[in-house]
């Protein structure tokens, strides 16, 4: 079975935060986590320092390479450094680097 993973702590939200789908939007200082098995990359995030993960809203979301979830698990750090609201990007739901 063909997996990867990518964690990301310190990730300070912008003034939009992150969308997630149990909790609605966090802010603050979060950790962001992406694993890929092959088919679909699954985005999480969670307050940084402690253990209860929430899925970021869109995810998961099919993705054909591990390259592209890589850059995908990037995009979605970037995206919730931005001001907007964060969710997994569009542009990256299809990610077939």
């Amino acid at each position: 079975m063909v997996w990867a993973s990518w964690t990301t702590p310190g990730v300070f939200t912008g003034r939009g935060g992150a969308r997630t789908v149990e909790a609605g939007v966090l802010t603050g200082d979060l950790t962001v986590h992406t694993t890929w098995d092959g088919r679909v990359a699954d985005v999480a995030v969670q307050y940084s320092g402690t253990s209860h993960w929430y899925t970021l809203s869109g995810s998961p979301v099919p993705c054909r390479s591990e390259r592209g979830s890589r850059e995908l698990h990037q995009a979605v750090v970037e995206s919730i450094r931005d001001d907007a609201e964060a969710t997994v990007p569009l542009s990256h739901s299809t990610a077939t680097s």
